[in-house]
């Protein structure tokens, strides 16, 4: 059995909450920006610039093969971005997401002076593995993963798995009514 020492766990709390020099100077900074530029638009900016990332991510996580549809086919960043817009369930995946770009970017600048996007195939795959040995890593990619592997079976109604490619893929035969524009079960009265 393991036992703790006393007051262990009172000393982690404590320590998750101290604020490092960097989170004191990179929020000084963010406030700034934010309070010259407004926040709603610094958000967006960094949204729209975290996209073409997040796609190659997704593509390096589920790429395109001979047989077989990939990221790019199943309309996965499509996909994505129409769930964590409407879907009030999993906007909180959005600031996640978007942290992860974050972290991919400052590690790829540290590890090889480049932005990911830049990077050649086999070094973003690199890259990717280092990232997948912390634990936030871990979580960044599967919360992904989880997000392709959905847009690859869900209804088209949702943004995903456009003309059925991905059930096509599988030989699956989907069930009926198929859901649409108007019956997404996030419009569904609750």
């Amino acid at each position: 059995m393991n036992k703790s020492l006393p007051g262990v766990g009172a000393l982690r709390e404590e320590r998750d909450l101290l604020w490092t020099r960097r989170q004191v100077l990179l929020g000084a900074v963010g406030g700034s920006l934010a309070l010259l530029f407004g926040t709603r638009a610094l958000a967006e900016a960094d949204e729209a610039a975290a996209w073409p990332l997040i796609e190659q991510v997704q593509q390096r996580l589920f790429p395109d093969e001979a047989e077989a549809p990939g990221a790019q086919a199943i309309n996965a960043l499509g996909y994505l971005q129409k769930v964590l817009r409407d879907d009030p369930v999993a906007r909180r995946d959005r600031d996640f997401i978007l942290q992860g770009v974050v972290w991919l970017q400052d590690l790829s600048q540290q590890a090889a002076g480049r932005s990911f996007g830049e990077l050649d195939a086999g070094a973003q795959d690199q890259l990717l593995a280092q990232i997948a040995q912390s634990r936030a890593g871990q979580n960044w990619l599967s919360t992904l993963l989880t997000y392709i592997f959905e847009a690859l079976l869900s209804a088209p109604a949702y943004g995903g798995n456009p003309g059925g490619v991905g059930w096509k893929w599988l030989r699956y035969v989907p069930g009926f009514p198929l859901a649409q524009n108007e019956t997404l079960y996030w419009k569904l009265p609750q």
